[in-house]
């Protein structure tokens, strides 16, 4: 997840020394690599653990290495604020999350790492069909060029199989992210972001629970299964959602976003480095048409 899908606020950017300009654009490439990688880590653990109790350990952990920030801020989460956050933490990472796991059982890590990149695109999408936001004739094109990229993601078949459920999986849980992010922005703005992000996580562990207990498999899970659950959990959300948030506050919102190019452009290399996935024609061409419309869509923005 990525993640500029649990985004609140965008906090003003003061000036900032010319010697830590070069802090930023390798931030963004480290977190661009890290989520990149947790398309990676699901595809290698989905099978033994399962869709859902993968995510139940993905959930638990996030919400556990960012409590601190919602412990510091537990006086503005008030009994009546927490329906709303479980609500937000089932459609903006419980659901979207079993999917993107699901779809790792079926498909490269390439093929969700590219599906993820719409959530931009779907974001916009939601805003324009559900909250009365102007989509605008530019932002129009590039919605139907993702989607097309889509299709063309969605014909693909990688060692003869189709990966077409995988990607409609995956472009289901980035429509999901598209609404979370609406849902946030219009019903917790203003809360800091570290501890809205534990709370969702950690409601959305809690709805989870008896579905992974249900599910739990019967086989002893390896340790290579293990240690990328602990990965996707502990660096891939949690730590994660921390830079991410420092970024926000040091550079703003539009410019972090920016690390959606680089999610799927690592999603692909580190499977194909460690994995020795392939990267197929049509995936190519996806990535290069749903990439191509986030950046037109993002240039329509300013």
């Amino acid at each position: 997840m990525t993640s500029a899908d649990c985004s609140v606020t965008s906090t003003p950017v003061l000036a900032r020394p010319a010697v830590r300009d070069w802090m930023t654009p390798l931030e963004l490439v480290v977190l661009g690599a890290i989520w990149g990688a947790s398309f990676l880590f699901m595809r290698v653990a989905a099978n033994d653990f399962g869709a859902v109790p993968l995510v139940e350990v993905r959930l638990a952990l996030g919400s556990l290495v960012l409590l601190p920030f919602l412990w510091r801020a537990r006086t503005q989460f008030p009994a009546r604020l927490w329906p709303k956050l479980a609500l937000i933490g089932a459609i903006n990472s419980a659901i979207p999350f079993i999917l993107f796991a699901w779809a790792a059982q079926r498909a490269p890590a390439g093929v969700g790492a590219i599906a993820n990149a719409m959530t931009v695109l779907f974001t916009a999408l939601v805003g324009f069909l559900f909250f009365g936001e102007k989509i605008g004739s530019r932002r129009a094109v590039a919605l139907l060029a993702g989607f097309a990229g889509v299709v063309v993601l969605a014909s693909g078949k990688v060692a003869g199989a189709s990966v077409g459920w995988a990607v409609v999986a995956g472009a289901a849980a980035a429509f999901l992210y598209g609404i979370g992010i609406n849902l946030v922005r219009r019903h917790l703005t203003g809360l800091p972001p570290a501890a809205v992000a534990s709370a969702t996580l950690g409601m959305a562990a809690l709805l989870t629970l008896p579905f992974a207990v249900a599910y739990w498999p019967q086989d002893a899970i390896p340790v290579r299964s293990w240690f990328s659950a602990a990965m996707l959990g502990v660096l891939c959300t949690g730590i994660a959602f921390v830079m991410y948030y420092r970024l926000i506050a040091r550079i703003g919102a539009s410019r972090a976003s920016t690390v959606t190019y680089l999610v799927p452009l690592f999603g692909v290399a580190w499977a194909w480095m460690l994995l020795d996935e392939p990267l197929t024609l049509s995936m190519g061409i996806a990535g290069a048409m749903i990439l191509g419309s986030v950046a037109f869509s993002q240039r329509a923005q300013k």
